[in-house]
């Protein structure tokens, strides 16, 4: 896929991971719309990118449903059309689950899976009426397996898997692509806004996380999956990926590694 003139919409497009595709899909001439809560900081990413002329920013909360069909009806207009939707937006978790409130549990889920399928399902129309269309999104290795502090972070992530496996075999007839990707541990400040269990931010970046991948190596990696319209795709350190491999043909051996682990 060539990103020229395509557009783009980024949810959670304020740091991190979304901050790092915004600048490279602008620096591939894509037409971006950026999203999140936080306005002043998406027109900070958006004078990182080129071409300003096309990159729009567009407030979006995704624990609020209540606006997003008008929201989604905005986007559209903004380049008279979207071609890729990609769900970043998201919140992680430190705490145990004997320590996590269940309004914690609450609010995890509704970022991370309501919002985004809240999202999906408001542009999935458009998408099927012009027979076009690709989702991308961004889980976590925590989405394949389940590892401590990260309960209903983990759930949240899985759950996702689920939903867009399925609805993939549901568009397939419509020529639309989804595309799931799987960070490991990439330099951010994930681990600085991560809840604990009181729903407090943690305030504290993780050692693994200080000592993840770069935002941009990752977005490069990422944005040629986008490109080959990849089913799925692990972009993380060989510790993250041996991992993956490990559950899924010997899953009792990575649950032992995994209880032996202090995961921070």
């Amino acid at each position: 896929m060539n990103f020229n003139n395509k557009t783009i919409w980024i949810t959670g497009a304020s740091s991190g991971i979304g901050k790092a595709l915004a600048i490279e899909l602008s620096n591939q001439n894509a037409n971006l719309i950026l999203s999140s809560r936080n306005l002043d900081k998406l027109q900070e990413v958006k004078a990182l990118c080129s071409n300003l002329n096309k990159v729009q920013v567009l407030k979006l909360d995704l624990d609020d449903y209540t606006h997003i069909n008008k929201t989604v009806q905005t986007a559209i207009t903004l380049f008279d059309g979207i071609d890729i939707l990609i769900n970043n937006g998201g919140i992680s978790q430190r705490s145990l689950a004997i320590d996590t409130g269940i309004t914690v549990d609450e609010r995890i889920f509704k970022t991370n899976y309501f919002g985004t399928i809240a999202l999906t399902k408001a542009i999935l129309p458009y998408f099927v009426a012009k027979k076009e269309g690709q989702f991308v999104v961004i889980t976590s290795v925590v989405g394949k397996i389940g590892t401590p502090l990260r309960t209903s972070y983990a759930a949240s992530k899985h759950a996702l898997h689920g939903f867009f496996d399925s609805l993939r075999a549901e568009v397939h007839k419509d020529n639309i692509a989804i595309t799931l990707i799987c960070p490991g541990f990439v330099k951010t400040n994930v681990s600085l806004n991560a809840l604990t269990g009181d729903g407090s931010k943690q305030n504290t970046m993780d050692k693994a996380t200080q000592n993840g991948l770069l935002p941009e190596y990752f977005a490069q990696k990422a944005v040629k999956a986008i490109a080959n319209k990849k089913h799925e795709i692990v972009i993380g350190g060989k510790l993250e990926k041996l991992a993956v491999r490990v559950k899924r043909y010997f899953p009792k051996i990575l649950a032992k590694m995994i209880r032996k682990l202090t995961v921070t």
